[in-house]
């Protein structure tokens, strides 16, 4: 780094400025998830048959991806860098979103960030649904999800099984596009989307050359 080399600083902003790129680096190695090890651990927890089968892709109309997991410059404007914690997937406003994984619904979102969404819990798994159109309302003391248009009331404490219609896909919170945000925690810790649905789709060819 230029600043680090620079033999006219004084020493002790040169001292700072390493104190400050080691404190940096530190914090990117404790926030890097350890996807390998999450797949290897799940297996026994949520995996019935082949590892990821009954798992359902969570968008119709899927178009592309559109930001991927990690760190990325503020989609808002500025030279920001922020973590996204889960991988944005591009498709029609109005485009069902399927639930990934059977589960129960426990938490209903109605935030400025994320917008209209779901938290839906399997095993020790978490995945989270953003950016969705309708409103969150409680009826008779429970919270739902509810997009009348799309024919959709979600309630917190619902089963719901993988493949399931939950949404629609929209433009609620912090968004620059119609899109679903889908983020991922195993054990209370992110994990990259991209590399499940790679999973995914290695366990179903194998499922599907088998004899």
């Amino acid at each position: 780094m230029p600043l680090l080399r620079n033999k006219k600083l004084p020493r002790w902003a040169r001292i700072v400025s390493i104190a400050a790129l080691a404190w940096i680096c530190v914090l990117v190695i404790q926030l890097q998830p350890q996807v390998s090890h999450a797949l290897e651990t799940n297996r026994s927890e949520i995996a019935t048959g082949s590892q990821w089968k009954g798992a359902s892709f969570p968008v119709e109309n899927f178009r592309g991806y559109t930001s991927p997991f990690g760190y990325r410059r503020s989609p808002t404007g500025g030279y920001s860098r922020e973590f996204h914690s889960g991988l944005d997937i591009a498709a029609p406003m109005g485009s069902y979103v399927r639930n990934w994984w059977a589960g129960t619904v426990v938490d209903a979102i109605d935030d400025s960030r994320c917008g209209i969404g779901l938290v839906i819990e399997s095993g020790n798994w978490e995945h989270i649904y953003c950016h969705m159109q309708g409103d969150v309302q409680t009826i008779r003391g429970r919270r739902y999800l509810v997009d009348r248009t799309g024919g959709l009331q979600i309630a917190e404490g619902q089963r719901i099984a993988a493949g399931i219609r939950i949404g629609r896909v929209g433009m609620t919170g912090r968004s620059t596009g119609p899109h679903l945000h889908w983020g991922l925690r195993y054990n209370d810790e992110w994990y990259d989307p991209a590399l499940i649905l790679r999973a995914m789709y290695g366990s179903a060819r194998r499922v599907s050359m088998e004899p």
